[in-house]
């Protein structure tokens, strides 16, 4: 859902792998069973992952009372700038009332589902589905190796949890009180653009749910900004695409909004012109020569052209043809409309670009059109 565990493809192969927010509360699951069963914490504690993988997790805490039991595992994200990297991931089990089978809480730092769209019910933990099955399948492990009840509760806690979320999307996604546990390899790869594409996906579908008919994807906080002022926006229709505009097009023409506007600045824009899809610096650079050919056909100087095509970066382009009265940013929003179109045509949707400056001040709109 929302707080980026990073993993399957797309990791840098030299930095270190880590375990997803599931992984270890499958971990901490499954030590405060055997906890309650036995008495006694395995420590380490093995686990199975989706992928047949069996790491084993360092306990950091236990604790038992009356009818329940906890262990926690502290999170290694390996070399990921995840928010949750270094959290401590705690499982409290209690067995449950006969025939309630496996039954999910919330603890605190754990968020919980309030808006349609995502793939839980409302009023049900933020505990995604993966790591759900994990967690079934642990404790089928540990029964045929310890028994045990068949009817139990797991609470999963987070500690600090619930500031730790302001700094995902949860809040947006309408998942409140703390963080999502997340994962569907267990495993964090370094880098990896997959949850990012997934928020996306949820964003898409919460608004969907919530019965909006526009949703406004932007690559950073300026441009969301600015769009969300432009056209009165709900926070629910504000998508944080980042660089992966055509992840976020080729998931629309799968879930289609009638209304959608790409709100870029302006050295984005022009990369999606130049026909790029992921605007990540590693993708490609701003074509500066092209920018000056596209102002040559608007009416600049030679001298300006000149100045263009060396110019230090796209914004010093943009500061030389406004002030010199050539529509560069109209321009660079057309070619950037003409590259996202294909992706979503035929589809019964409205597309529009819009380009803000760095103070978000609209440069330029192509305005809605069917495609």
């Amino acid at each position: 859902m929302a707080d980026k565990d990073k993993e399957t493809d797309g990791g840098t192969p030299h930095l270190r792998r880590g375990w997803t927010t599931g992984s270890c509360a499958t971990a901490a699951t499954r030590a405060a069973f055997e906890g309650l069963v036995t008495g006694h914490f395995p420590d380490p504690v093995t686990v199975t992952l989706p992928g047949g993988q069996t790491p084993a997790f360092a306990l950091a805490t236990t604790a038992s009372g009356g009818g329940w039991t906890r262990a926690g595992v502290v999170k290694d994200a390996g070399d990921d700038p995840d928010v949750t990297h270094g959290a401590l991931i705690l499982a409290t089990v209690r067995p449950a009332s006969a025939g309630a089978g496996l039954v999910f809480r919330a603890g605190p730092g754990v968020g919980t589902v309030t808006r349609p769209g995502l793939p839980l019910a409302v009023g049900e933990p933020a505990i995604n589905p993966v790591p759900r099955a994990m967690i079934a399948r642990t404790l089928d492990e540990a029964r045929a190796a310890v028994g045990g009840p068949d009817d139990v509760e797991v609470e999963i806690s987070v500690e600090h949890g619930e500031k730790l979320a302001e700094r995902t999307l949860n809040g947006r996604l309408g998942i409140l009180g703390g963080l999502s546990i997340l994962g569907t390899t267990g495993i964090v790869v370094p880098f990896s653009c997959a949850a990012w594409i997934a928020s996306i996906q949820r964003g898409i579908d919460v608004a969907r749910a919530s019965g909006f008919v526009h949703v406004a994807a932007s690559t950073g906080n300026t441009s969301e900004q600015a769009v969300k002022k432009l056209h009165g926006l709900d926070e629910i229709q504000l998508i944080d695409m980042g660089d992966f505009v055509g992840g976020t097009l080729k998931y629309l023409r799968k879930a289609p909004v009638p209304r959608v506007t790409l709100a870029l600045g302006f050295a984005k824009g022009v990369k999606l012109g130049q026909g790029l899809l992921d605007l990540h610096s590693k993708r490609g650079s701003v074509d500066l020569a092209a920018l000056s050919d596209i102002a040559g056909g608007l009416g600049a100087g030679n001298d300006l052209v000149r100045a263009l095509g060396s110019a230090n970066t796209a914004l010093e382009a943009l500061t030389l043809c406004r002030a010199a009265g050539i529509p560069i940013a109209e321009a660079v929003a057309e070619r950037g409309f003409a590259t996202a179109a294909p992706l979503v045509a035929g589809h019964g949707m409205e597309l529009e670009v819009v380009l803000f400056d760095r103070s978000g001040e609209l440069l330029a709109s192509t305005g809605f059109r069917k495609i």
